[in-house]
């Protein structure tokens, strides 16, 4: 057995009460592994290991050497900020033994600051741990292919807005901060604005359309500069001079504040704009220009001139999902197809609703666009909150939020409820993601192998999904009893999967988070992808995307690579799933992140000779490392060799009775999910009452909804 620390970092903060504080500009984290090395001066460390800057909240794997220590250093876009510490991992794993395996404490920092930590201690066991010689490491341990013993969370870069050549992305702001486009408060102790990772600038979300000042180290010769003389005549040089402020006062670029007793910044002649003096070279020619209504006229001038040039019957209809903006159809969780214009009345009682805190007015509620698959309604249908439902166990947990099986009142039906913290999901920027999701899910009603919605409907605090509860477990609770599956059951699966994924691509949608653990079993054995949370819309012919995500074991060389990619990844995923599921262990290893990521690009999988040569075929194929050449993308891979017994009309009607059907007792029955979830008290995580006031609820308006089978089931 050889054990190692599952580590991740969530939270940076600076000592109160520092002026440097204000400082700290999207801080990141870099992590040094380094060995004790003995020397003729005496014992030194070394690194080995390429240096790792793992995102918020995300994780990677240490193994536990003699004499290994960790090194790590948070760092911020200034270079200003380095505050370090180092902790022996040995050390680090005796106190997780002591607290049940996992802990969490503040890591405290020198010169300043401390870190959130947590981690968890995990033992890997080789199929030769049974052997006599208990000493010595097997060959599959010094090749680094283990079973799979553990589940394996999902990683996804952040995200980064390009607008006008800055780099927007979600910004913690630890003190008051002003928008320097509406010069506002950017409202919220959360991450509720946006900050260029360039310049500095800081925005409200709801103003990252008004930023009309491109992005540059120097704005005085820049090219927004010269597009304002030529267009609008405007090249308005700020008159910056040293200024006193007798109060507090903000920066208009930053938005934070002016420290100092004197001389804290410069201060405009001729528009009074305040800035620090280290922004003021990143300030566009724009003095006296209000960019917001800049923003909004140029918005308004673009819009008429789209009105003159596009006639209404021009408007194109398309299936699938229909982002922010888009004409076309409307695609009803009941597969119902209704125009974009006019508004249907009567869809299918499927009803909607706004934040639980107030309602808009009805003027306005008839103007927003809305990025669903429904026309949204407030005057009709069942509505649900939480105290409709009693909560039993607790399925899963992650820092996302929980999963629990509960009991709706009114039938005494089961599902399974997913509450997502909302100041979890401000912080990661996943408001979007977590749209995506709710979308998908309301169009997985026209698969048989994709997980139902039922209902989705909010509170101040979380975002509650409420999904069919399928009790048969996942595919990594089954393979870790057994191994690995026998053909015929891999099979099977597999070919099940082929129709739930290809249904996806063929509403324009990657998935990119395909893995044992997403994959769930009915109480008749079918399979069910769940999880939608990483899908990417809008992705038809030739759409291309670039955002690093997935589960490290499944991700694609070409995520690797930074290259833009399309459904590719999720071929390339299910041939690692289907790897897996044939010969019981992952196809791809390393003793931490960057030796996996290495060996995803370069290594060609180990096939056992036992491994029968349509398997080793398919499997093969998926494993191309050029995206356009692999199966799935390239040919047919329901006719491919490893499917040769397989009814693809039978299989789609689900009329193939499955290999394996769970061992169930009751509708409510959790013995096929973790031991390790189910016996804790089911319970929503409390969350800070003054970081859940400062939410900004509108970003949630579109969230809840009813399905039209949840309205017949609250009925009876």
């Amino acid at each position: 057995m050889s054990p190692f620390l599952r580590i991740g970092f969530s939270n940076f903060e600076m000592d109160p009460g520092l002026a440097y504080h204000e400082e700290v500009l999207s801080p990141y984290c870099a992590v040094y592994m380094k060995e004790a090395v003995d020397t003729e001066k005496g014992q030194v460390y070394k690194q080995k290991k390429p240096t790792m800057y793992p995102p918020w909240s995300t994780t990677f794997d240490a193994h536990i050497h003699r004499g290994r220590i960790m090194h790590v250093m948070v760092k911020d876009r200034t270079a200003e900020l380095k505050s370090e510490a180092t902790v022996a991992l040995d050390v680090l794993a005796t106190r997780c033994k002591k607290d049940n395996g996992k802990l969490e404490i503040w890591l405290e920092l020198k010169p300043q600051g401390r870190l959130l930590m947590e981690a968890r201690y995990y033992l890997e066991k080789s199929d030769a741990a049974g052997q006599a010689d208990g000493g010595r490491e097997s060959e599959r341990e010094r090749d680094g292919l283990f079973a799979l013993h553990h589940r394996r969370g999902a990683i996804k870069q952040a995200k980064v807005h390009v607008v006008k050549c800055h780099e927007f992305s979600a910004t913690f702001f630890p003190q008051p901060t002003f928008c320097s486009v509406c010069k506002e408060f950017v409202w919220g102790l959360n991450k509720q604005g946006y900050q260029c990772r360039e310049c500095n600038a800081a925005i409200h979300k709801k103003c990252i359309d008004k930023v009309i000042a491109k992005c540059t180290g120097s704005a005085v010769n820049s090219k927004e500069t010269m597009i304002h003389k030529e267009r609008f005549k405007i090249d308005m040089p700020h008159r910056f001079r040293v200024h006193n402020y007798k109060s507090p006062t903000f920066c208009e670029h930053c938005g934070t504040l002016l420290w100092g007793l004197a001389k804290q910044g410069l201060k405009c002649e001729e528009c009074c704009m305040n800035v620090h003096h280290k922004c003021q070279g990143k300030v566009a020619n724009l003095c006296g220009v209000n960019q917001k209504l800049m923003a909004e006229a140029l918005a308004n001038i673009e819009s008429k001139q789209q009105a003159r040039s596009t006639k209404d019957p021009d408007i194109i209809g398309r299936e699938g999902p229909v982002g922010v903006g888009q004409p076309g159809l409307v695609r009803a969780p009941s597969g119902l197809v209704t125009a974009a214009t006019p508004v249907n009345k009567d869809v299918q009682g499927v009803s909607w609703e706004g934040p639980p805190d107030g309602s808009r007015p009805a003027s306005e509620a008839s103007t927003e666009e809305e990025p669903l698959y429904a026309i949204p309604r407030k005057d009709h249908g069942a509505k649900f909150t939480v105290d409709d439902f009693v909560l039993h166990k607790m399925l899963g947990k992650g820092s996302f939020g929980k999963v629990f099986l509960a009991e709706l009142k009114k039938s005494g039906q089961f599902f399974a409820v997913k509450a997502l913290k909302k100041d979890v999901v401000l912080m990661d920027d996943d408001v979007e993601c977590t749209m995506v999701e709710r979308r998908v899910l309301s169009l997985a009603w026209e698969n048989p192998f994709l997980t139902h919605l039922y209902c989705t409907f909010q509170t101040k605090e979380n975002l509650f999904f409420v999904m069919e509860y399928l009790n048969g477990g996942d595919l990594m609770f089954h393979i870790q009893s057994c191994h690995k599956f026998d053909l015929h059951r891999a099979t099977f699966y597999a070919a099940e999967i082929i129709c739930g994924l290809q249904f996806l691509h063929s509403k324009g949608i990657i998935y990119r988070d395909l893995k044992l653990d997403n994959v769930l079993l009915d109480s008749d054995g079918h399979i069910k992808i769940a999880d939608f949370g990483m899908c990417k819309e809008n992705m038809r012919d030739e759409s291309r995307t670039a955002t690093f995500c997935g589960t490290p074991d499944y991700i694609a060389p070409e995520i690797l690579l930074g290259q833009k990619y399309n459904s590719s990844v999720d071929w390339w995923s299910f041939g690692v799933l289907l790897y897996e599921m044939l010969i019981g262990q992952s196809p791809f290893h390393g003793r931490d992140e960057e030796e996996l990521f290495q060996s995803i690009r370069t290594d060609n999988p180990v096939y056992p000779h036992c491994l029968a040569k349509d398997s080793k075929d398919i499997l093969v194929k998926l494993f191309v490392r050029e995206p356009e050449e692999r199966l799935g993308v390239k040919g047919n891979i329901r006719q491919h060799s490893f499917f040769r017994g397989t009814d693809w009309n039978a299989l789609e009607q689900r009329h193939v009775a499955p290999p394996f059907r769970p061992t169930l007792t009751s509708p409510s029955d959790c013995s096929n999910f973790d031991k390790e979830f189910i016996n804790e008290k089911p319970r929503l995580s409390c969350a800070d009452r003054t970081l859940i006031n400062s939410v900004d609820q509108t970003m949630f308006r579109n969230f809840s909804f009813v399905n039209p089978g949840m309205a017949r089931a609250a009925a009876h």
